[in-house]
């Protein structure tokens, strides 16, 4: 038996105990994308079973996830399940892998079709509807995350907006990079730093790239590994932030709309009353905090640790976000 009819015959029997013994894995193939979990795309044949699933897997071989933040896919599994039962789309969660499954760590959710490339979402025209369906289909989302009850969870960080600011200029300072727009940046976030909100659960990354889209608008939220608690307006700025709006500068919340209309949405589907200039700090925040990711990625690709173009092309990305934190400062200066 090789080692590929081997991989699928232990997810065969892994899903049998889901769906019946007449279930029959046909393929399984890895999809491309991804930075730190594997995604599998599973085939399967049978009686009452669904044509695919997806399954999330942790690497194999040793590899590391880049964000040592991530929480790990069985939290991931769980948070998703309590999303779902708050009324947030997201796939099912159809089985969490055990030790004794012999596959790793993951889980088996359902497919979700649509679209997660940035660029065919904001220019394709059969997506035309769904950029203006999605601000407000946002920001229910994210008032169904943010009202998700898991103070105190042993499993789940908390991180504050200044925690952030600590943790990436220690990350900053320890390459040994000097970027003046990056030091004017730490202090004046510093200095300005918004009085904290009541922490939430916070999705950490949601974004273009990170949800799936189709004609109608939002159809998934994707890419849970970097929940934590923390402020709720961390998780709006972040979709703001330039970097994620990909090119499309004009458009402030994720180069498709206007922010207004999401924290409309956000208010009416129970979360907190904010204004566009609240989440400003964030937002400066946030273009902070990947121009260091940028840093550290090239830092990778420099020392032969990840020699993959993907690092190199993050990397040379750091210049844009000294623009963006130049252009940000200078609109707070007039402000």
């Amino acid at each position: 038996m090789s080692e590929t009819q081997e991989f699928q015959h232990k997810l065969q029997t892994v899903l049998q105990g889901v769906y019946g013994e007449s279930l029959s894995v046909a393929s399984a193939d890895r999809l491309s994308g991804g930075a730190s979990q594997e995604t599998w795309l599973v085939r399967l044949s049978g009686e009452d079973v669904p044509a695919t699933l997806i399954l999330r897997r942790a690497p194999q071989g040793g590899e590391k996830s880049f964000d040592s933040a991530a929480i790990g896919l069985p939290n991931e599994a769980r948070l998703i399940r309590k999303a779902e039962a708050a009324g947030v789309p997201v796939p099912r969660v159809v089985r969490v892998l055990e030790d004794s499954d012999d596959v790793g760590e993951g889980f088996f959710m359902t497919q979700i079709m649509g679209e997660t490339i940035a660029r065919r979402i904001l220019r394709n025209d059969e997506f035309a509807a769904a950029r203006d369906a999605l601000p407000e289909q946002c920001g229910k989302a994210l008032a169904g995350i943010h009202s998700i009850q898991l103070a105190g969870d042993p499993e789940l960080k908390e991180s504050s907006g200044l925690d952030q600011l600590s943790y990436y200029e220690d990350i900053y300072k320890s390459t040994g990079g000097c970027r003046p727009i990056f030091d004017l940046a730490m202090v004046w976030l510093r200095e300005n730093a918004p009085a904290p909100l009541e922490p939430v659960l916070v999705h950490g990354d949601f974004r273009l790239g990170n949800i799936m889209v189709d004609e109608a608008g939002l159809a998934a939220v994707l890419d849970w590994e970097l929940c934590h608690l923390g402020d709720p307006r961390e998780d709006i700025a972040w979709m703001c932030t330039n970097s994620w709006r990909f090119g499309h500068t004009d458009k402030r919340l994720g180069g498709f709309g206007d922010v207004e209309p999401l924290l409309t949405a956000y208010e009416r589907a129970g979360g907190q009353r904010l204004t566009a200039r609240d989440i400003d700090w964030w937002e400066i925040l946030g273009s902070m905090k990947w121009g260091v990711m940028c840093m550290l990625m090239y830092e990778s690709f420099r020392s032969g640790a990840d020699p993959s173009v993907e690092r190199a092309a993050i990397g040379r990305r750091v210049s844009e976000t000294e623009l963006d934190l130049i252009n940000l400062l200078e609109e707070q200066s007039h402000a």
